[in-house]
């Protein structure tokens, strides 16, 4: 039985009938997908007959009998004909593509570590992995000092004070505001009950208190 090499990292673009009948693969990285395609190969007996059925189309006849036959003749040899430029193609990606002795996939020049033998998966660039570490190191750190800068200004925020959230009087969202950005209502201020001198929100209509009508 015969190997199979590139079983999962190429696209068959061989077309087995008509003018453009021919045979091309490409293959691609398995890590950055670039891809390499190989030179396109014509399937003659197909063009042959894609040239007779276009002619059969205009004269008819005769012509027509023997597009037919010479389609069934294409047909017949082209499973041969496609194994056998599958293989060529196949000895020609090997000489673009490495594949990894660790995780078996198949890698091209940029995504291949010369020097340990292995793709940049296996066996990352110790300079970029540098370089990566101490991008992230920085985002850290400046993730850091935001946040405690953060921490600084929010220890000055009066965090006592109430914030009506929704305008009482026209419904607009007022972000904590003292005063409604849309009708100019005073927000989350307090009131005291006529009746119990309770403390009271300007919006409420009873006293939580005692329980009697406000003004």
């Amino acid at each position: 039985m015969t190997e199979i090499k590139f079983s999962d990292n190429y696209n068959d673009l061989s077309q087995q009938s008509g003018v453009n009948a021919g045979f091309q693969f490409e293959f691609f990285c398995e890590r950055c997908n670039d891809t390499w395609r190989t030179d396109f190969v014509p399937f003659k007996s197909g063009q042959a007959s894609g040239w007779l059925g276009k002619a059969a189309g205009i004269f008819g006849g005769a012509i027509g009998g023997a597009s037919e036959a010479l389609e069934g003749l294409a047909q017949s040899g082209w499973g041969k004909a496609h194994d056998e430029a599958f293989k060529q193609a196949v000895e020609q990606a090997k000489r673009h593509f490495h594949r990894c002795a660790r995780c078996f996939q198949y890698m091209c020049d940029t995504c291949w570590n010369k020097d340990k033998g292995l793709c940049l998966n296996c066996a990352p660039s110790a300079e970029v992995e540098i370089e990566a570490a101490r991008a992230q190191g920085e985002v850290y750190g400046a993730g850091e000092k935001a946040a405690s800068e953060g921490t600084r200004r929010g220890k000055r925020l009066d965090v006592k004070r109430d914030r009506q959230l929704v305008c009482p009087q026209c419904g607009a969202e007022t972000k904590g505001a003292k005063f409604c950005p849309e009708c100019g209502q005073p927000l989350a201020t307090k009131g005291k009950c006529p009746h119990c001198s309770a403390e009271v929100s300007l919006a409420a209509k009873f006293c939580p208190e005692c329980g009697k009508k406000l003004a």
